[in-house]
């Protein structure tokens, strides 16, 4: 069976922030859109697995933010975007869409429906320019767009209020060259691979630390459920291992998981760590950047543990696989080097050899889950191949860990709870 893939890019703004992110498809060793020989037999396999992996996820994995989706012609026939909610979604087309006289109408009834519509590489051809009232992006390769007919586009878009975003970001002068441009947005690997600028709160969600406040003072404090939300969080899980490693915690064994440090301290002292916390964090609200690393945090932990499953001779356990993911971001919320930070908290060479320098079948796990995030499709390959994952089934394992991970998220990060008089 031929690798297929379906990942997430993000798309960025300026700061590195997320706007949104595009659903890319690769299988049959194509890109999604690409069709083999011109015939259209590639767009429908395209179609058929898409549209499959649609009508199983799409209630539960693409929810949590605006999804940017390439709709050939036979996915808009089967009337594919309707699976999502209009504000959830925006129509991608591209050329083969834009010359089909029947696709174009279904692209124009979508664009009356309240759909928004975007247009993969704009030209300045009759066919594009007669779309443009639809049109609410303009999506535009800096890679092989000359920069005359780039600014052009720009500023047409700009004098009719379309949105550009700039497209096959893959080096640090495209992407300066498109914040040159003042885009609305950018993606490619150089986008993908890029984090916003260290956040160095040392802070935690708060409304995730309001939780374990009320966790604890429970009367009878479930021990699972402070775990659970303490594993939510890469900053409280880094300071509760430190806590229970130090001298006046010490044991015969290190601990190196979250519920060791839980029975280590027991339930008084973690009372006292985590009031402690609250005095010394009380009016340092996390910043959005922060978020983002504590968000991507938990979700390379999430996956890093459920490929743990499937992966062969990995000399780690899930837990340890999870820390891995969770640490990999502590030095953009921790102002120090990465190397310093985790030689404060025990964990297995491999681990560390991993975070550090990409080494082992640890660092193979490591590097499988950023290649995921960065949609490198041939390095996603080679990983899994390496690790004996069997590709065909990374789309579900990525997707059932971002419906988890979007479903915890917005409820740590929703109304507080109030503890029980």
């Amino acid at each position: 069976m031929r690798e297929r893939y379906i990942v997430r890019q993000p798309i960025k703004d300026e700061k590195n922030q997320v706007l949104a992110y595009e659903l890319l498809y690769y299988g049959e060793n194509q890109a999604y859109g690409n069709s083999d020989d011109g015939s259209g037999a590639n767009e429908f396999a395209v179609a058929d697995t898409i549209y499959s992996f649609l009508m199983q996820n799409v209630e539960k994995s693409l929810k949590d933010t605006v999804h940017f989706m390439t709709f050939t012609t036979t996915l808009l026939m089967k009337k594919t975007p309707a699976l999502f909610e209009k504000q959830k979604l925006i129509i991608q087309i591209d050329d083969s869409v834009v010359i089909h006289p029947l696709a174009l109408r279904f692209v124009q009834q979508y664009a009356r429906d309240g759909y928004k519509i975007a247009v993969n590489e704009f030209q300045f051809a009759p066919r594009y320019l007669s779309l443009i009232d639809y049109i609410d992006y303009i999506k535009l390769n800096f890679k092989t767009t000359n920069e005359h007919s780039m600014k052009n586009i720009i500023d047409l878009a700009k004098s009719m209020n379309k949105k550009v975003i700039a497209t096959e970001i893959d080096t640090k002068e495209l992407h300066d060259l498109a914040l040159s441009h003042q885009v609305y947005g950018m993606e490619g690997p150089y986008v993908a691979k890029q984090l916003a600028s260290k956040a160095h709160s040392s802070g935690y969600l708060q409304s995730n630390f309001f939780r374990l406040m009320v966790a604890v003072v429970r009367e009878e404090p479930d021990m699972e459920e402070i775990e659970n939300i303490i594993a939510m969080d890469a900053t409280l899980t880094y300071g509760l291992l430190r806590v229970a490693n130090t001298a006046y915690f010490a044991t015969k064994h290190q601990v190196t998981t979250i519920r060791q440090a839980i029975v280590t301290l027991g339930i008084a002292q973690l009372k006292q760590w985590i009031y402690l916390l609250s005095t010394t964090n009380s009016n340092n609200e996390v910043d959005s950047a922060a978020e983002e690393f504590l968000k991507l945090s938990f979700m390379r932990a999430s996956f890093c543990s459920e490929l743990m499953n499937y992966g062969k001779d990995i000399p780690i356990t899930p837990t340890e696989a999870y820390l891995m993911g969770m640490f990999s971001t502590l030095d953009y919320l921790i102002d120090a080097p990465l190397e310093e930070i985790l030689s404060t908290v025990p964990m297995p060479d491999e681990v560390r050899a991993a975070l550090l320098n990409h080494e082992g079948r640890c660092g193979e796990l490591y590097d499988l889950v950023l290649s995921y995030e960065q949609a490198d499709w041939a390095q996603i390959t080679q990983h899994a191949q390496a690790l004996g994952i069997p590709a065909y089934m990374l789309t579900n394992l990525y997707f059932n860990c971002t419906e988890s991970v979007n479903a915890t998220w917005n409820q740590i990060s929703g109304p507080q709870p109030h503890s029980a008089s």
